[in-house]
């Protein structure tokens, strides 16, 4: 498909070049014309649902679920169950999702020291705790408070902090924590039943086992506030509600610890900088975090600096976290890598790649060693700015460096590819990556699910699916999230009720991320209802919303081009405290763009340019686009070249969307222009490049050559689309060339791609106006035979045609008879088309 495939300046021709009339004639009927082939079986829904509930599953004998046993007087803050996973592969199962992109900050899981550890378990124990931790351990878990209720009366009087600190050092964690469960459950707050010491204890078991969920449900059941911890506890458990979402707890939890004269250490304030980085909109507060800091003589570490740089990232505060990175060094202070690798993370979430490439360059310069995490980041910064092959051969460039490429490498170059809509070259990368031996981890394949979902490629989700299985990798929850995100269409919000119940059936409890899901999709599926009442839930559940809640709501308007109402939650955000990030701003294009409102396109456009908005490649890119929906030439044009100017890489996408907005110009010379940057840029024309091509043939009636196209596409080994195919039948049609038309509908069909309410509506218009009426009932006749439903468009399309003709009685004719056509077709329609060919009469 190489060389031009058009001249610079072409001829229309007063006839058609050519005319091949079939013998006999091509007929809208069995006799000449071969069945249209059957819509291929595809797996439905269903079929991958269960697929996943199965991945799902844990072995039978692995997973407990224990319910904390209600007190003898009841209260409200205790829990009605807590969950545990004794399966070490399924331990993290509803923790949140990690950034494929994300910069190694401090995760502060191992905030307690180990001091048991040198008393060993062979301490001596009275024979009454030797005891009952033999019954303990001989003992399933589901039998265990069966047990303890037995025993009820040895257990309420024995060295409790020393029995669950032998149940943990013998590695039985799971069962110190039923223990614990039970004692809360039978213990009464005021008489020093439980003490700080036992909530000490239980705070640093799981601590060490990275358990922080149930942490932090366990310390939502106890009112931690009438308790003097010791530090080290406090710090846990503020990293357990920071580590689930429960942010103000987190802020409440550390104000308290400070109203009892307890001194924060460097690591509580870690923890801190981190919730308030997560929960965002809190820069004024992380300064004045970092003062108080320094007023109480905490020297800055790695993990401070790098926790703070990856705070602005989050906000797209480019410039405070530059000022902070200048401020550090000016102050003596040497960053480390894992402080460069937060900044980069910064410049490279913005696509800002020459900033990227500078740092690096810095690293270099001050003999800062480079790890994977920050090719990592240098690959993330290029994606960003569309230059994917770029990004994607750091690959080998990590390997001349004697790096190994691991799984988030490869995961985020595998991303970027996605939201491009080159799923097979990031199949071909997939494939790539595990036969070099790296193994794909959930994020990899929640990253592949998540763009099959996109293009509804079922069969192929379910095969990733079963590669999970084979390598041992369990769904999580941003699994589950994407499951319920392909079901964001319009109709499906029941489909969304029952993937959300089966979700939580496995265990799967809902984050702030899975409510962003639901509130995104409920509102693709036009159901504003449900989606409040999740925003309610999230609520309800302890979560705070945040700028992707936002988006969220802002993504299910743009769909509708409701820009009135995204109007509105860009203003609550900002009212609220929320800086919008580039991807609210885009929503918003799409939006504007959707509504045709040209203007909001254009106030966008105007921060943009006028540097109050940062010029990000996703942004530039998504103002071609609106310009393109909107159809204005000179918008779209400006935005592109500035998306160049701006040292960006553009993406088939936005060359396809030029090339169409030119072809339907009939701009010649701009569209081989175009074809030609194509090419220039390492790009190869896809299908929706010639058919955008075909399309400018066919507008310009010269339908041979759109058809010589189609030819060229099946001669290079390309699949031509329905839309090519429609493409070259109307251009037939216009021209009024029928027999070439349905000849090429043979073909379509020969190859195995069944019509479609276009391609049939297409014929209904050619024949109607050659006044052919009798071939327009054959293929109406022929369409339902072959179960497609006449819309409204065919109905008014014969109308128009009949009336036309001056046929004002037969148009009368073919609306009464609409039902016996079509039992479906609405009364009221029925009433519209009479009416308007009476109107046309009496005109």
């Amino acid at each position: 498909m190489e060389g031009s495939l058009f001249p610079n300046r072409p001829a229309f021709p007063t006839a058609p070049a050519k005319v091949t009339q079939s013998k006999p004639n091509l007929k809208f009927n069995t006799t000449t014309l071969p069945l249209p082939p059957q819509s291929p079986s595809a797996p439905s829904l269903d079929s991958l649902l269960q697929q996943l509930l199965h991945l799902s599953s844990p072995p039978h004998n692995t997973t407990y679920k224990p319910k904390l046993i209600n007190s003898a007087k009841p209260s409200n803050r205790q829990s009605q169950f807590l969950s545990i996973s004794t399966n070490s592969h399924r331990k993290r199962q509803q923790t949140h999702h990690t950034n494929t992109n994300s910069v190694s900050v401090p995760h502060f899981e191992n905030i307690e020291l180990n001091e048991e550890s040198a008393e060993g378990s062979s301490r001596l124990l009275s024979p009454k705790v030797k005891l009952l931790l033999s019954s303990i351990l001989g003992r399933p878990l589901s039998d265990l408070n069966v047990f303890f209720c037995s025993a009820k009366s040895e257990l309420l009087n024995v060295d409790m902090i020393c029995l669950l600190k032998e149940l943990e050092l013998s590695g039985n964690w799971e069962r110190a924590l039923l223990l614990f469960n039970w004692f809360v459950s039978n213990s009464t707050f005021g008489n020093n039943k439980l003490d700080n010491q036992v909530i000490e204890l239980m705070v640093r078991v799981l601590g060490k086992q990275s358990q922080h969920s149930i942490a932090s449900e366990l310390f939502d059941a106890i009112p931690i506030e009438e308790y003097s911890l010791d530090v080290r506890a406090y710090t846990t458990i503020i990293h357990a509600y920071s580590y689930t979402g429960k942010y103000e707890k987190a802020i409440a939890l550390f104000n308290q610890m400070k109203e009892k004269s307890i001194s924060p250490t460097l690591v509580t304030y870690n923890v801190m900088l981190d919730v308030y980085g997560k929960m965002g909109r809190s820069w004024n507060k992380i300064v004045a975090l970092l003062d108080e800091m320094m007023a109480n003589e905490l020297e800055f570490d790695e993990f401070t600096c790098s926790t703070v740089i990856s705070a602005c990232g989050r906000e797209g505060l480019l410039k405070e976290a530059a000022n902070f990175f200048t401020e550090l060094k000016s102050k003596g202070y040497k960053p480390g890598t894992v402080t460069y690798n937060a900044l980069l993370h910064v410049f490279g979430k913005a696509g800002d790649y020459s900033e990227a490439l500078n740092i690096l360059k810095e690293m270099e310069e001050n003999n800062c060693p480079v790890d994977s995490v920050t090719y990592n980041e240098l690959v993330a910064a290029y994606v960003k700015a569309g230059f994917y092959e770029e990004g994607a051969s750091i690959i080998e460039r990590m390997t001349q460096k004697g790096l190994m490429p691991n799984a988030v490498t490869y995961t985020t170059v595998i991303n970027a590819y996605g939201r491009a809509g080159m799923v097979d070259k990031a199949l071909s990368l997939f494939s790539l990556m595990k036969k070099s031996g790296c193994v794909p981890n959930v994020c990899t394949y929640n990253a592949i699910l998540g763009m099959l979902g996109k293009k509804s490629r079922l069969e192929e989700m379910i095969e990733i699916l079963c590669d999970m299985k084979l390598n041992g990798c369990s769904p999580n929850r941003i699994t589950w999230n994407t499951m319920l995100a392909m079901c964001g269409n319009k109709g499906m919000h029941k489909y969304v009720n029952r993937v959300f119940r089966e979700m939580k059936s496995c265990g799967f409890e809902p984050g702030r991320d899975t409510f962003n899901t639901l509130i995104s999709a409920y509102g693709r599926c036009g159901s504003r209802i449900d989606a409040s009442k999740m925003y309610e839930e999230m609520i309800k559940s302890g979560f705070s919303p945040c700028v992707t809640t936002y988006n969220a709501l802002l993504n299910a308007l743009a769909r509708r081009g409701d820009y009135g109402a995204a109007e509105s939650v860009i203003t609550d955000m900002k009212s609220k405290g929320f800086k919008p990030s580039e991807t609210s701003y885009s929503l918003m294009l799409h939006c504007y763009a959707k509504g045709g409102n040209i203007k909001g396109v254009e106030g966008i456009e105007k921060e943009i340019y006028g540097g109050f908005i940062f010029p990000s490649w996703m942004l530039l890119r998504t103002l071609v686009l609106a310009n393109f929906k909107c159809r204005s030439l000179i918008g779209m044009e400006r935005a592109f070249q500035q998306l160049m100017k701006n040292g960006y890489k553009p993406d088939l996408v936005l060359f396809n969307s030029m090339l169409s907005i030119f072809a339907r110009n009939k701009m010649y010379d701009r569209a081989q222009e175009i074809l030609g940057l194509i090419r220039d840029n390492g790009l190869q024309p896809d299908i929706v490049t010639y058919n955008s091509l075909m399309d400018m043939y066919a507008r310009g009636g010269e339908c041979f050559k759109a058809e010589e196209i189609l030819k060229r596409i099946q001669k290079g080994g390309g699949r031509p689309d329905i839309v090519s195919y429609n493409t070259v039948i109307k251009g037939f049609c216009r021209k009024g060339l029928m027999q070439e038309a349905i000849r090429t509908l043979s073909e379509m069909t020969g190859r195995g791609i069944r019509p479609c309410i276009v391609t049939y509506n297409t014929f209904v218009a050619g024949y109607s106006a050659l006044g052919m009426f009798t071939d327009v009932n054959e293929v109406l006749e022929y369409m339902i035979q072959n179960n497609c439903r006449p819309n409204d468009l065919t109905c008014k399309i014969v109308v128009d045609g009949y009336c036309k003709a001056n046929k004002f009685e037969e148009a009368m004719a073919f609306v009464s008879k609409l039902r016996e056509m079509d039992s479906s077709i609405d009364d009221q329609y029925i009433r519209r088309l009479a009416s308007r060919v009476r109107e046309i009469v009496e005109s």
